[in-house]
């Protein structure tokens, strides 16, 4: 696709370079016309020339001056060729390819009255507007000003150029506000406007546009069109082969006049905002070549449909990122022209035929992030008629990922012998990495990455000389990887081989043959000690050596290789020892030395870096108090779990684009800095687990983007500050254990329209819970637990709207994600009379716990309600009422804590059909009857009914009446009701033996007789044993009366 399009750009400078050669080839003999002489000294004076590229302009023939050329009859100038002749940017002597001619284009060149050609490009004439008296070189064939640095309005005059076959003004500082002087060139044949701005010329530009008969090119890329393109009553492009309306903002549909247009070759709509069906008649263009409708997003086409037409001389089809989907049909085999297919990021399914085979002339293959399940075809069939009869003998370019394939590779990946990228990663590819993939010796991309490959590392890899990628990361491969692996990989300059279980077995004296860039090795075993090879290694910029059980110090000789570093991560591991202060490494690097056990002061780094992870060591001391000027662009910092002491130093503060700050689990002390304010990107503010005192500064309220804010396990003090109310973005507000006082302010419930957790646990807030507590619709945990509340729990808590939902789905939650890491948010919660700390599985975790409270009045109904509830606890208050009998509604409840209340009444039967509760404390009220001890409730042990003297039957020790001797005047009801039981129990029992044993005999002889006798025996033991249960709890009642 480059490839074309670099030719057609190349297309007018191949005809400049055959007009130069045809003039100097009769430029000795002709003698140019005085006047024309003339003319050009003047338009010599009016430009600056700092490097002298005109020097030539001097002489009585002007044919013979640089870039002039003549007609060979008369001496005329037909041609002035001022182009920069090294437009990639650099000449041959290494200076900057522009010529730096600027200056005034002098009026004088209208005198020049056979000029046809006019070529000013890749200069800097530095914002000047085109001169308006191009528009009177009446004779004008080709005029390019590209790149030259022209601005303001194209000039309409130079509508009045009828003879002109070629304008080319792409890339300069140009606006029109309509094309209608366009209508006058009526020999115009191609068209270069790319990046002049037309979001002014309105929605008919394309019927201005046909107005031009012979156009064959038109290129209006990046110009700020928008809209729809509008509809044409009949086309008149009878000769239009390239249209180039890529980089703009098209919001349209594919008009029908465009498959109408037989002579199309190339079209580009990539990169607007396209949408609906993509036409089939395009299939049906005798001669279009190239289609590229790339980056549209809302494209669609059924890949049957589209793929099934004769595109006859298709070679480039360029249709990612947008809606294809089905599957892509075997006819896909015969568009043998196709060199180059990128139909990623759509919605294929299915697999990839086995007829592709066909398409001998196949460069670049890319289906990458599509919905493709199969395995990849065993066979490629039709390569008998390939010029070398072998697979896609020309294929270079190789991408599958992103995909569902699975199955193992197949054999024809090995004979592709020309291929040069080859990436499979992310799929479910499984089985062993064949040996085959070493022979692929042009190989300089191999990514075979998140799949389900197992087994080792073959040896051949080591023969791909040409290597400079290689990534198996995310696998489950295994074995030893030795010397032998990078045998020739002279030109490696990527390896990742990460989240396998390899172990590195080379020589103390090993060198390793490449120079790497990114080295990624985490989870391989690379110990005991620090690598020695990596000394050799004086390019790598990023280098990942986690949880490679590697111990000790990091050598001296490491930090000066290290300051090329822009990644440095060695987490996880077990090296001790101090670190060099300042820490040597590349600027704006992410440094990450978390869970290790480095020890001393904290280490800054020489110059500014973006993230600083030292969480989980042993540092000491107080932090830096010039952090802030030493890091004020850090984004990330987390020194969470280690010994620092000292307060938290002002100039934090300074550090204005950081997004998370986590400094638990240490030993600070002093007052919350409030320069913390001015953090206004700040996204995760963690300072719990420390020592800290005083108020929580007012000025936290300015963080309107924090998510997450833990202050928990300090000796703060006071109220809640007013200006809290402006955290709208708060997902999670832990301020447990500390000594916090005041109410609740209502508040709260307002504008938090986000905020899943909400910890006040272990303070001495005051005060009625507010009802207003409801309207927080995204509150998973609320924990109020130990403080001195008091009043009635709301009955508006049963609209708590996240509550009331089922968890089924598994959100890891974590905020200020930067570069793979991120803060990983966690939460105590206390589960079964335990403490215990959730993360991963946080987002399922719903929870109500106001134990240690003075709350009273009934336990609310409404609290039923909340079906997704799985942690209850409201022990510990002066709860009154009944448990109200559709508690079983609460189908999710694991944990069950309503110890230690004025709670009465019957325990309610339905509580048994709670299956998922594993922890149930109802102790210490004065709950009566019999214990519910059917179903689930059997799992329950007798601590959990402890103190409560009205309940009877199992688990406990003490036996409801029903099952002991009654004494007093109840002895005759009593034998009465037993006299009744007996002869009762005793019928029932004769006759349900003759019921079984008299058609026993029958029963056995008819099968299906047999099956539904016993079927309507089970019924009526069902229903006999309902009859009981009532009976006894009839009687039990009865007794409670006498009593």
């Amino acid at each position: 696709m480059e490839k074309v399009a670099v030719f057609r750009l190349l297309i007018p400078y191949l005809c400049l370079i055959a007009r130069w050669f045809v003039s100097n080839g009769v430029a000795q003999s002709v003698k140019c016309l005085t006047s024309d002489q003339e003319t050009l000294i003047n338009f010599k004076n009016g430009l600056q020339d700092p490097e002298n590229h005109l020097s030539s302009w001097q002489g009585s023939n002007c044919c013979q001056w640089s870039g002039i050329s003549c007609k060979n009859s008369t001496g005329a100038v037909v041609a002035v060729d001022l182009h920069n002749p090294h437009p990639s940017g650099y000449d041959s002597s290494g200076r900057y390819g522009f010529w730096n001619l600027s200056g005034v284009v002098r009026p004088s060149l209208m005198k020049l009255k056979s000029l046809r050609y006019l070529d000013l490009s890749f200069n800097t004439f530095n914002g000047i507007p085109i001169p308006i008296f191009f528009g009177y070189l009446e004779n004008l064939q080709y005029l390019n000003l590209s790149n030259a640095g022209f601005s303001g309005k194209i000039p309409p005059n130079l509508g009045n150029l009828s003879s002109l076959e070629y304008l080319d003004l792409k890339f300069s500082t140009l606006t029109v506000d309509n094309l209608e002087w366009m209508a006058g060139l009526t020999s115009l044949k191609h068209l270069m406007m790319n990046g002049v701005d037309l979001s002014m010329v309105g929605s008919d530009w394309v019927g201005t546009l046909q107005k031009l008969p012979v156009l064959m090119e038109l290129h209006l890329s990046s110009c700020g069109l928008s809209g729809y393109i509008p509809s044409l009553a009949f086309v008149n492009f009878t000769s239009l082969a390239v249209i180039d309306l890529s980089f703009n903002m098209l919001n349209s549909k594919i008009p029908d006049w465009l498959v109408n247009i037989s002579t199309l070759a190339y079209v580009d709509i990539s990169s607007n905002k396209l949408y609906g069906r993509i036409p089939l008649g395009f299939s049906e263009l005798p001669n279009l070549k190239s289609l590229n409708l790339v980056l549209n997003s809302n494209l669609t086409a059924s890949c049957f449909q589209l793929f099934n037409g004769r595109w006859k001389n298709i070679e480039v089809l360029d249709l990612g990122y947008n809606k294809l989907h089905g599957k892509l049909p075997t006819s896909f085999g015969n568009l043998t022209s196709l060199t180059y297919v990128d139909l990623s990021a759509n919605n294929i399914e299915g697999g990839i035929p086995s007829s592709i085979g066909k398409l001998c002339n196949l460069k670049f293959f890319d289906l990458s992030f599509n919905n493709l399940t199969e395995s990849l075809p065993e066979i490629l069939e039709g390569t008998e008629n390939c010029l070398f009869r072998s697979p896609l003998h020309g294929l270079q370019h190789l991408r599958l990922s992103l995909n569902y394939f699975h199955g193992t590779l197949p054999n024809w990946l090995g004979r592709l012998e020309n291929l040069i990228e080859l990436d499979l990663g992310y799929n479910l590819i499984q089985g062993s990495i064949p040996s085959f993939l070493g022979s692929l010796l042009h190989l300089t991309q191999l990514g075979l990455e998140g799949n389900e490959l197992n087994g080792t590392l073959p040896d051949s890899l080591g023969q791909l000389s040409e290597l400079s990628i290689f990534d198996v990361s995310y696998n489950h491969l295994t074995g030893i990887v030795t010397e032998s692996h990078f045998s020739k990989l002279t030109k490696l300059k990527i390896l990742h081989l990460s989240s396998n279980s390899f172990t590195l077995n080379v020589s103390s004296t090993w060198v390793p043959p490449f120079q790497i860039r990114n080295l990624d090795m985490g989870s391989c075993h690379l110990g005991p000690s620090f690598p020695a090879w990596l000394k050799s290694q004086k390019e790598v910029m990023y280098l990942d050596f986690s949880n490679a059980s590697i111990s000790g110090s990091i050598p001296s000789w490491f930090w000066e290789i290290s300051s090329n570093l822009s990644l440095l991560n060695v987490s996880f591991n077990q090296l001790s020892g101090q670190l060099p202060n300042p820490l040597n490494v590349a600027p704006f690097a992410d440094v990450d030395l978390s869970s290790n056990l480095f020890e001393g002061p904290i280490p800054l780094p020489v110059v500014e870096i973006e993230l600083l992870d030292l969480s989980n060591n042993m540092f000491s001391g107080p932090i830096p108090r010039n952090i802030g000027a030493s890091m004020p662009n850090l984004i990330f910092l987390s020194i969470s779990n280690n010994e620092i002491i000292g307060d938290i130093p002002a100039s934090m503060g300074d550090i204005n684009l950081i997004e998370v700050i986590d400094l638990s689990s240490n030993n600070l002390t002093g007052n919350i800095t409030a320069s913390i304010g001015n953090c206004s990107l700040l996204r995760v503010l963690d300072l719990s687990g420390n020592n800290l005192y005083g108020g929580i500064p007012y000025s936290l309220g300015q963080l309107k983007l924090l998510q997450s804010l833990h202050l928990s396990g300090n000796k703060l003090s006071g109220e809640l500050p007013l200006s809290f109310q402006n955290l709208s973005s708060l997902e999670t507000l832990d301020l447990g254990n500390n000594m916090m006082e005041g109410t609740i302010p209502p508040w709260i419930g307002d504008g938090f329209r986000y905020l899943r957790l909400l910890n006040l646990r272990s303070n001495s807030f005051s005060g009625e819970l507010p009802p207003k507590l409801s309207n927080l619709s995204s509150l998973q945990v609320l924990d109020l637990a130990e403080n001195k509340l008091s009043g009635t729990i709301p009955v508006s808590f049963g609209d708590l709207n996240a509550m009331a939902q089922v968890q089924i789905r598994n959100q890891y939650l974590f905020y200020g994600k930067y570069r793979g890491v991120y803060y990983k948010e966690s939460l105590v919660v206390n589960v079964k009379g335990n403490a215990q700390r959730f993360s991963k599985t946080l987002s399922l975790v719903t929870s109500i716990d106001l134990s240690g409270n003075n709350l009273q009045g009934d336990l609310p109904q409404e609290l039923t309600k909340l079906a997704g509830l799985v942690i209850l606890n409201l022990s510990r208050n002066y709860i009154s009422g009944q448990i109200p009998d559709r508690i079983s509604n609460l189908r999710q409840l694991s944990s069950l804590d309503l110890s230690s209340n004025n709670l009465s009444g019957p325990i309610p039967p339905s509580m048994s059909l709670l299956s998922f509760l594993g922890f149930l404390n109802l102790s210490y009220n004065n709950f009566l009857g019999t214990i519910p001890y059917t179903g689930h409730m059997t799992t329950f042990e007798a601590s959990s009914y402890a103190g409560n003297p009205g309940l009877c039957g199992a688990p406990l020790v003490v036996k409801c009446p029903s099952e002991e001797t009654p004494v007093g005047g109840s002895i005759e009801n009593y034998s009465e009701d037993k006299l009744i039981d007996t002869w009762f129990y005793l019928s029932l029992g004769l006759g349900f033996a003759a019921g079984i044993l008299v058609p026993y005999f029958i029963l056995a002889i008819r099968t299906s007789w047999r099956i539904a006798y016993f079927a309507f025996v089970d019924e009526v033991v069902d229903r006999l044993c309902c009859m009981r249960l009532r009976r006894t709890t009839h009687l039990g009642n009865r007794r409670r009366h006498l009593h």
